[in-house]
């Protein structure tokens, strides 16, 4: 019986014990990722706070591929994924993002994602009453890739909101960096 309350209790530590080891991890499965996409998130965070005295919480929004800046017909899969959590990010604020790998109204580059026209921008806003685009360039240091993002409005290019970013280079990230 001793024997059964024993073990009973290693089990229940057990379980205690491997609950703790997951939290720090987030729902996003390992700390390395959460720190990349809490940075996209605190960027997409800044923006909205810059735009919340211009733009209502539920206005729709259009987001284009983050470019090289070196390269402005290139991007990468790191330009994809920061654009598709930025994009999650201002969805989670209630702002209506239009999914933009479904029009065929925008230049899509093999490979490079959805890359946004300049004539086509002024199109699309009308289209889908977009009140702003998301934007933005990317580029690489030694150390860091640095990024910038801006909310811009279609119909005068006026900048609303800006935020700029970096994050370390580290093995991750420069497979993300890497044209496949």
């Amino acid at each position: 019986m001793r024997l059964v309350k024993v073990f009973s209790l290693l089990s229940v530590m057990l379980l205690a014990l491997a609950g703790c080891a997951q939290t720090g991890l987030g729902s996003h499965g390992s700390v390395s990722a959460n720190n990349f996409i809490q940075a996209n998130y605190k960027a997409a965070e800044n923006l909205q706070a810059q735009l919340a005295s211009r733009a209502a919480g539920n206005s729709t929004l259009l987001v284009a591929t983050l470019v090289n800046i070196d390269a402005l017909d290139r991007s990468s899969t790191l330009g994809r994924l920061v654009s598709e959590q930025v994009s999650a990010r201002f969805t989670q604020g209630g702002y209506r993002m239009i999914e933009m790998k479904f029009q065929n109204s925008v230049y899509m580059a093999r490979g490079q994602g959805e890359l946004m026209l300049t004539r086509q921008v002024h199109e699309l806003a009308n289209a889908y009453s977009a009140e702003a685009v998301i934007v933005g360039s990317y580029g690489t240091s030694k150390e860091y890739v640095l990024i910038n993002l801006k909310v811009v409005e279609p119909a005068t290019n006026q900048v609303l909101a800006v935020y700029d970013y970096s994050l370390p280079i580290d093995e991750n990230v420069r497979m993300l960096l890497r044209n496949r």
